[in-house]
């Protein structure tokens, strides 16, 4: 979404920068990152998030211009439970509330998002919280996915199949149904989830095809065939994909 401002003046960017390599950054990520007066990243605590880091090619650390904004909960607490929601949900309006008044003051903000803003991203709830009160422009990024199924060099879909995205916070049963009912599929948000997920792809039929990346063009990069895997460890960045097998020419 770009909103066009009276005196043309953009003040909160939303900037894909991809799944991890810089290399994959467009251009015009770059010079938004490089001229914004604030650069804005979500974390962990006591962490710097994976988007600044990948932005570290291009801008050096800057206290002058950094926000931080670390999440009061993550893994720890499933999603589903009201100690994760009501925290989250006011991180979020402190967080667009500390936002406006930068821009409110005039000041351009980059939020930097790992992958693409609208793809699963924790952008999207800033911009529901200030988007229709501030100029805004989202930058689309390469996404996650597009990065691990390039690098496990494995073509997700030919011909008319039919890709489907999964959380694999999805209850047990459902993943099985509808991954039995898709050609090709990404598995997402993995983590404690994936003895589920494995489970949900044997009683799909699916699990030879699968295929394990985790921190996909980054350096500490891991392609494997799901089956190969011995443990189920899974960290934030890392999916499972099921390619298809439609009509090759």
């Amino acid at each position: 979404m770009k909103i066009e401002p009276a005196n043309g003046k953009t003040l909160l960017f939303g900037v894909g920068l991809g799944p991890g390599d810089p290399d994959y950054m467009t251009v015009r990520a770059r010079d938004i990152i490089v001229t914004a007066d604030r650069l804005v990243h979500f974390c962990k605590r006591g962490r710097r998030g994976n988007a600044r880091v990948t932005a570290d090619a291009i801008v050096a650390p800057d206290a002058a211009r950094e926000i931080e904004l670390a999440f009061p909960v993550t893994i720890e607490v499933p999603v589903e439970d009201e100690g994760y929601s009501g925290p989250i949900s006011t991180f979020y309006d402190e967080s667009a509330a500390l936002l406006a008044a930068e821009m409110e003051a005039g000041r351009t903000i980059a939020v930097l998002c790992d992958g693409d803003p609208f793809f699963y991203g924790s952008f999207m709830h800033l911009w529901r919280r200030l988007a229709h009160r501030f100029p805004t422009e989202v930058v689309p990024g390469v996404t996650g996915m597009a990065g691990a199924w390039t690098r496990a060099q494995a073509p997700i879909t030919w011909g008319d199949d039919i890709m489907t995205v999964l959380p694999g916070t999805l209850p047990e049963a459902e993943l099985a149904r509808r991954l039995a009912d898709t050609d090709a599929a990404v598995i997402m948000k993995l983590g404690r989830n994936l003895p589920k997920v494995r489970r949900a792809l044997e009683a799909a039929g699916l699990i030879d095809r699968a295929i394990y990346v985790e921190r996909a063009t980054m350096a500490e990069q891991v392609v494997a065939r799901l089956g190969d895997k011995g443990d189920d460890e899974a960290p934030y960045f890392s999916m499972v994909l099921v390619p298809g097998e439609g009509r090759r020419l």
